[in-house]
């Protein structure tokens, strides 16, 4: 077992790491929680594979279990749905000294949190991540939200978790594309801050050799987002690069009416954000060469498809990193070290 531990000014929480761990999990939440009812919230997919396993260890610890089962898919990430969530907790009674367990992936996390967060003017919930994308990166650090009809996470808050639960081996029931789209978060975190970790990647060949390493990068993976996190906990400062390739990837995910992965829409966004910073010398050359190769190591897409940049620079500027008339946009100074680049959005087309 692996624990990381986040320490915040607001609040300290647990990383917990190791395989196997969802069928134990009732001895995890026990360890922060007293009371017994606790609301579950996840989706089809993830009920099926393991609602049964998650419910059966929270009875054996005298828990009383109501699980919410939602659709699965970016359109749950709704205002609609956040209000059948409400419906649903009041229904169970649930109170401020209740627990909210949020299992399954991002969208899943984003929303039981935000709910969680709002619910009685906020009631704790417990992360547990069953994609990879989750598990390294929007399980960690609070970020909940939902999705408006005019972008991304428009409405939410910081809300930190009591825990995060993580088990690597649910990694091996993601489709192949589900993998990828956690793999490219991965990359990233080695594109910002640890160049050495990208090496390691590179070496990477094999399914085999991948699952081998799970434990590992979802461990390096947290343990990046945890220090960054807790230096800058509400995103005004070095936070901002763990947005790298996400300002056109937002935008992209929008033009496409969601209808890409979140994973490929960032490695598609990294790839031209470096691509252009290089050609503009605020990049090293050869930094572009090289994120492409690794993101083939891995068969992951980076090609921008047909898209109307007019439209995407629109919607670049609906972004919630459009501050005060600036965009902050993450740009590579090198494979390893990304810095945050203040650019005015009448200059964006600079860039896009």
């Amino acid at each position: 077992m692996e624990v990381i531990s986040v320490n915040l000014q607001s609040s300290k929480y647990d990383i917990v790491i190791e395989n196997g761990i969802l069928d134990d999990v009732g001895a995890e939440v026990r360890e922060i929680y007293k009371e017994i009812k606790i609301a579950v919230v996840t989706d089809d997919n993830v009920y099926k594979l393991y609602g049964k396993t998650v419910e059966k260890s929270l009875k054996k610890y005298n828990f009383k279990p109501c699980f919410i089962i939602l659709n699965p898919g970016e359109d749950s990430k709704s205002i609609e749905t956040l209000q059948n969530l409400y419906d649903n907790f009041l229904k169970f009674g649930l109170t401020r000294s209740d627990l909210v367990i949020a299992l399954g992936g991002g969208v899943i996390g984003d929303l039981a949190g935000f709910a969680a967060a709002t619910y009685l003017r906020g009631i704790e919930f417990v992360q547990i991540p069953t994609t990879l994308l989750a598990q390294i990166d929007s399980s960690i650090g609070g970020k909940v939200a939902v999705n408006l009809k005019q972008g991304k996470n428009l409405i939410g808050s910081f809300y930190q978790p009591k825990k995060v639960i993580i088990d690597p081996l649910a990694i091996k029931t993601l489709s192949n594309e589900q993998l990828k789209a956690g793999l490219s978060e991965v990359i990233k975190y080695a594109c910002i801050k640890d160049e050495q970790f990208f090496n390691y990647l590179m070496e990477i060949k094999t399914m085999k050799d991948l699952f081998n390493s799970l434990e590992y990068i979802i461990y390096t993976c947290c343990n990046i987002k945890k220090e960054i996190v807790e230096i800058d906990e509400k995103d005004n400062g070095i936070r901002m690069i763990l947005n790298f390739g996400h300002t056109l990837g937002h935008a992209l995910e929008r033009y496409l009416n969601f209808n890409i992965t979140h994973g490929e829409a960032v490695a598609i966004g990294m790839h031209y954000i470096t691509n252009k910073t290089e050609e503009l010398g605020y990049t090293k050359r050869g930094s572009k060469f090289k994120l492409e190769k690794l993101l083939d190591n891995f068969n992951i897409n980076y090609d921008l498809p047909n898209v109307d940049m007019e439209t995407i620079r629109k919607y670049i500027l609906f972004d919630k990193k459009n501050k005060s008339g600036n965009i902050n946009l993450v740009i590579l100074r090198k494979i390893g070290e990304a810095f945050i680049e203040t650019v005015p959005i009448e200059r964006i087309n600079y860039f896009f």
